[in-house]
């Protein structure tokens, strides 16, 4: 074998290996698959999904009116829960009043969002800019807090959309302990589930039991549908009336 030959059977025995290893590293770092339900959630509105949660289980979905977005942004994606109950000084330390709560959003995966329910708190912070910090770094979707918060400018740079009761500048630390995470919470009216699906912007929030998700998202989809045939009908005619008897729907 000549020299030249040598060191293009060298070359192309280096270029495999690249690509080999290129591929196995593309392979390893490719994304998880994205979730279908929540993916057709995204394209849906906050109402639309509210009045299918309504016609599906015959339960409301929605979080009571104070829930409200303290940094703005839409947010869609499964809950992640935790439970906090009011305690002693002595037993609420720094790490205790938190503990549960920062597991959750540190065990947490991309898009997930956290539902932090406290006691009787709407007179203390569940999340500041420490947490929201955590949450953002972990590619968290957003939280919703059955308390307060607190740190407003600070999370607003993060570009974390927060939902809470209250904002309030008090800590948990000597109030508060938490209890435990992924359970069932009740959260502004409405039972929560880690796994079920939370569809929040402008309008307020809405909760979708994970078990009953592909038929609320079905009927979310006829919803929308509808209501954007209603649109043209309603300013050709100028009349709501005819578009309800036609439309059977408001």
């Amino acid at each position: 074998m000549t020299r030249t030959s040598k060191w293009i059977t060298a070359g192309a025995a280096s270029l495999a290996l690249l690509l080999l290893t290129g591929f196995q590293a593309a392979k390893k770092a490719a994304p998880a698959p994205a979730d279908p339900i929540v993916a057709g959630f995204k394209k849906s509105t906050v109402a639309s999904v509210s009045d299918a949660v309504d016609q599906i289980t015959g339960k409301r979905g929605f979080m009571e009116h104070d829930m409200r977005p303290r940094v703005v942004g839409a947010v869609v994606g499964r809950a992640r829960t935790s439970f906090v109950r009011k305690s002693t000084p002595e037993q609420s330390t720094p790490a205790a009043a938190v503990k549960h709560s920062v597991e959750m959003i540190e065990d947490s995966k991309p898009g997930e969002v956290g539902v932090i329910v406290m006691e009787d708190g709407l007179n203390v912070a569940a999340i500041g800019g420490l947490m929201a910090t955590v949450a953002k770094s972990r590619g968290m979707a957003g939280v919703i807090a059955e308390a307060g918060v607190r740190d407003l400018a600070e999370i607003r740079s993060l570009g974390l959309p927060v939902y809470s009761r209250s904002v309030i500048p008090s800590t948990a630390v000597g109030r508060y302990v938490t209890v435990a995470r992924d359970v069932e919470v009740d959260c502004a009216g409405v039972k929560v589930n880690s796994g079920d699906i939370i569809v929040a912007g402008e309008d307020g929030v809405v909760v979708v039991p994970k078990d009953r998700a592909a038929e609320v998202l079905k009927r979310s989809q006829e919803i929308d549908e509808r209501e954007m045939n209603m649109v043209p009908f309603i300013k050709q005619f100028r009349s709501l009336t005819k578009a309800i008897e036609k439309f059977n729907r408001i």
